[in-house]
């Protein structure tokens, strides 16, 4: 199938590789170009606007930082719907608030253009692997239509109800992850000022119920001081800010997770933004004067 792909950074760039590793023709378009250059050294063609791509595939997918990068790209000055034929499919895979996400899949079905809405978990590793979890919302069909292609970048994909759907999905992950990591940020650095190795407690504590795959792929990073980003601080504040908003408009408190936005707004202030999130490992020894690891 030729698909176009816009967007391609942490996460578009391997997800793009993927879908032409499985034999698909892939037509790509980023604002920067050295993206774009790795993504045709991969065997792509580069499209010159978002538009151009739109003009030129059944289908395009789009991986963005945040709802106004969507908006743009989707409704803007040469998007996807000024290049759009009727029948278009946009796969958006950006995690981005349900309210935008409706707006676009408006602004779509008034040009012809069918649109799901698909972010993705698991970060840069499973975007490499072909392993992320996708969470789909829109049309079943659609949905239905396009899974066999979803689940060449990811291990799961999972429709979850009408547009926005997926995104909601998507922020409930991104809280509980948040969370997950700042559990185990505090508790091991409670671990290491009362002098227990660190190491020693994961071995042990790992296979129990505090266990989980944020604490196996978070706490060896932070013992080993790699903040080397498969997930970024400041996308993660971009996620919990819009799980706030979409929150205070349907009426439901989030109280941890406005505490851990701003444990990572401190992150961001003191220039730590574009570490991986297990990087709230920084904010704990900021505040105990202790780190977990080297």
């Amino acid at each position: 199938m030729k698909i176009g792909f816009v967007g391609l950074g942490i996460m578009g760039k391997p997800m793009a590789k993927n879908l032409l590793k499985a034999g698909h023709e892939v037509v790509a378009f980023d604002i920067m170009d050295a993206n774009v250059a790795e993504v045709v050294a991969a065997g792509a063609v580069a499209g010159s606007s978002a538009a151009d791509v739109a003009s030129q595939v059944p289908l395009v997918i789009t991986m963005l930082p945040n709802s106004p990068h969507v908006k743009s790209v989707v409704m803007g000055e040469k998007g996807i719907l000024e290049g759009a034929a009727e029948g278009t499919i946009l796969v958006d895979m950006s995690s981005i608030a349900p309210l935008a996400s409706q707006e676009v899949e408006k602004a779509c079905a008034a040009k012809g253009v069918r649109m799901l809405d698909a972010p993705v978990s698991g970060g840069e590793p499973k975007a490499i692997d072909g392993s992320l979890a996708i969470m789909v919302g829109g049309d079943k069909a659609l949905f239905e239509e396009v899974k066999d292609l979803l689940l060449v970048m990811g291990a799961t994909a999972v429709h979850c109800g009408a547009i926005g759907a997926g995104n909601t999905t998507k922020l409930a992950n991104q809280i509980i992850v948040g969370l997950n990591i700042a559990a185990v940020a505090e508790a091991f650095t409670l671990v290491r000022k009362a002098g227990v190795d660190p190491q020693l407690v994961f071995e042990a504590i790992k296979g129990g119920l505090a266990g989980s795959t944020v604490m196996n792929a978070k706490v060896p990073m932070m013992i080993d001081g790699n903040f080397k980003p498969g997930f970024k601080i400041d996308l993660h504040i971009k996620d919990l800010a819009n799980a706030l908003d979409t929150a205070h408009t349907v009426g439901s408190p989030l109280p941890l997770t406005a505490a851990v936005r701003e444990m990572m707004e401190t992150l961001h202030a003191d220039g730590n933004g574009q570490d991986d999130h297990s990087g709230l490992a920084k904010y704990y020894a900021k505040v105990s004067g202790t780190r977990i690891g080297k």
